[in-house]
């Protein structure tokens, strides 16, 4: 037999596995592999390639494929060793997921997987998986030396947004202060950004008419690797004036997101935009502690009835007993008495009194117009310019960036 001809008969080398329970449970992935690989590829199961990965052996694969479903659920802790058991030989990891919740996804994501796929799997997206294995790895932002741009030089003023209470106007406050703020100036650009962190309810994407992209869970699912241009590829604009991540298109538990996840994403947003709003959750989690003592001035919205109240008391005591800065709270008055209102003015003002807090901000009752706007995904500015409600929010843009203006001139 020539040398040629033993050639032409060897196997060709295996450079990826599938890792699946059982791989005949996706058939689009075999069809897909063979047509990325040909016959250079294997499967193995779940107990097959624990045993594999631990032999020199696997160190020349170039990645595997583990496809999990929702039957996998239980073990997770399984699929999680054979990503670790790959990440130490060097061996890339793409993940398929079908049906997976979003909390076992998250935590299959922490184990180190590079990359991850729905199943069933959208025409050419493992090819465009495996083409970003092959694209050299960003270099982290707090890693960079500050040539090409990579990091972002701003040192943005952070301005969360809290509902006291349902219903008060929190994200069309959001929305609306942000919109101002990026039109403060016309000769320079004010660049702006809104962080809808309300994983559950965030309506800032209906409020803009901005679409919900899968990107945003897979971001959030892997924080560790996020760098600037990354959070800046996540990110949806809208008319050229606001940077936006939306909440994912998937409802996911408040608790998801470490309080060192959220104060990474805060970060590379502040140092990328001048001005970094957080539309927040109503519900106190672990990270609320983390974005109040990153914030400049933290917005409360709240009403005049009696479940405002309440909250807000609760808020400031709950604070209180744990030693955080309650004090940076900005109380905004939703819905508030006209100026003409004397008795309105004086109910507004025995009310901070039994709270003691001062509440400083009064936003008017901007009508049909503002749930109009909401509905129609665009600010007041745009669809009711001389609303009460949109003029007050001018002014208080006004009075914000005059106040950080001053603070950059003064350093």
């Amino acid at each position: 037999m020539t040398s040629s001809e033993a050639n032409e008969t060897d196997p060709a080398p295996i450079a990826a596995c599938t890792v699946a329970r059982d791989v005949q449970n996706f058939d689009l992935l075999i069809e897909d592999m063979e047509t990325e690989l040909g016959e250079a590829w294997g499967d193995l199961n779940f107990a097959d390639a624990a045993s594999y990965l631990s032999q020199p052996d696997a160190r020349e694969l170039k990645f595997i494929a583990i496809a999990v479903n929702g039957e996998d659920e239980d073990n997770l802790a399984g699929v999680g060793n054979i990503i670790s058991q790959a990440k130490k030989l060097g061996v890339q990891v793409i993940l398929i997921a079908e049906d997976v919740s979003p909390i076992a996804l998250h935590q299959l994501l922490k184990f180190g997987a590079d990359d991850f796929v729905p199943y069933p799997l959208p025409d050419g997206a493992l090819h465009e998986a495996i083409t970003r294995l092959d694209r050299p790895k960003p270099v982290m932002a707090q890693e960079s030396t500050g040539q090409g741009g990579a990091v972002g030089n701003h040192d943005g003023v952070i301005l969360p947004v809290h509902g006291l209470a349902g219903g008060t106007g929190s994200s069309t406050f959001v929305v609306n202060l942000a919109w101002e703020l990026a039109n403060l100036e016309k000769k320079s650009t004010v660049k702006v950004c809104i962080l809808d962190f309300d994983f559950q309810f965030g309506s800032i994407a209906t409020y803009l008419d901005l679409p919900r992209r899968e990107a945003v869970y897979e971001m959030l699912s892997d924080v560790e690797t996020l760098d600037d241009e990354a959070f800046r590829a996540t990110l949806l604009s809208f008319n050229d004036k606001i940077d936006v991540l939306t909440a994912p298109s998937e409802m996911l538990p408040l608790d998801i997101m470490s309080a060192e996840d959220i104060e990474k994403i805060v970060k590379i947003a502040q140092r990328n935009f001048d001005y970094v709003l957080i539309d927040m959750p109503s519900t106190l989690v672990q990270w609320t502690e983390t974005i109040l003592g990153m914030s400049h001035v933290y917005f409360g919205t709240m009403e005049m009835d009696l479940r405002s109240a309440q909250n807000a008391l609760r808020m400031v005591r709950a604070l209180k007993s744990e030693d955080l800065p309650y004090e940076k709270i900005r109380y905004v008055l939703n819905r508030a008495p006209k100026f003409t209102d004397l008795s309105g003015k004086s109910r507004v003002k025995r009310m901070a009194e039994s709270l003691d807090i001062d509440i400083e901000l009064l936003m008017p009752d901007g009508g049909v117009a503002v749930s109009q706007s909401c509905d129609h995904g665009i600010p007041l500015a745009e669809g009711a310019a001389k609303n009460p409600l949109r003029k007050e929010i001018v002014k208080l843009a006004k009075s914000l960036h005059e106040v950080n203006q001053s603070a950059i001139a003064a350093e």
